[in-house]
């Protein structure tokens, strides 16, 4: 056996290789700054067309999967795979692909629906599939929900259809429903008439309809009262703890004793 024929043919075999792989990175590098240019290009003259920003994410995102499919493809012709030889290796392991695929498909699927019916924009505030926040794609298997906590949050298409959708920002405005225990000893009727107008004052409540102040249950241990201010959809936080902080600042000026823990308790468990 000649060493250093085996040397040589190593060395030919290890940089033909090797340029192979720069040049797949290349490809991959090149082609992935040109599907992003395409993509962007795409969604500029869409909006240039007034097209729901909704409609152009899904859009830009379906057109990148689609191009990024293409371009590992190509990729992998470049370093000889033949594409019957890859269909046949698709082939080979086809039902542990098609239970994969079986969900991605039903995301897609989904996420279609989410454009055809539309319950929901981007930019809408929503509650669907467990995350509560603001839609900032819908995406081609999943939809992108950006929580009040600051957490990104990725939610497949197929939960968020299968389960219910609410959108807080399909109507002009939102109730706050919070909740004012009182102690035995303090006169509901006279709380009532003392906090609504506090509660009127709050930046951001509503005029029309104006706050809703009533008794919600009574008990041996005190009342417990409803205070419900309505608000503009973004605006929803700031008045829920500006009123009760006003509540609870209304309540110490006016000298009433704190509540019974117990009827705080009791209205949780009800």
């Amino acid at each position: 056996m000649n060493i250093e024929k085996i040397k040589e043919l190593l060395i030919v075999q290890g940089t033909n290789f090797g340029l192979k792989l720069l040049g797949a990175l290349a490809f991959w590098i090149v082609g992935n700054w040109l599907i992003k240019l395409f993509v962007r290009i795409t969604e500029r003259a869409l909006k240039m067309k007034a097209v729901d920003i909704t409609v152009i994410k899904y859009v830009g995102s379906t057109l990148a999967v689609l191009l990024k499919i293409i371009l590992v493809v190509a990729i992998l012709g470049f370093f000889g795979v033949q594409t019957t030889t890859f269909a046949a290796l698709l082939a080979a392991v086809g039902i542990a692909i098609g239970a994969a695929w079986s969900g991605l498909l039903a995301n897609f699927a989904a996420g279609t629906f989410l454009i055809i019916f539309r319950p929901f924009k981007v930019g809408d505030i929503v509650s669907a599939g467990g995350a509560t926040g603001t839609v900032e794609e819908i995406g081609l298997f999943a939809t992108t929900i950006h929580t009040p906590d600051n957490v990104m949050t990725f939610v497949g298409n197929n939960k968020i259809f299968a389960d219910n959708i609410q959108n807080f920002s399909s109507t002009p405005f939102r109730r706050v429903d919070l909740q004012a225990p009182l102690h035995y000893t303090v006169n509901p009727v006279e709380a009532m008439n003392l906090v609504k107008p506090k509660v009127e004052q709050v930046a951001n409540v509503l005029k029309d309809p104006s706050p809703v102040v009533e008794i919600l249950q009574l008990g041996r241990d005190g009342t417990m009262l409803a205070v419900r201010p309505f608000c503009k959809v973004d605006n929803y936080w700031q008045v829920y703890f500006d009123t009760n902080r006003t509540v609870q600042e209304t309540f110490q000026q006016a000298g009433y004793p704190p509540p019974d823990l117990r009827i705080i308790q009791e209205a949780k468990t009800n």
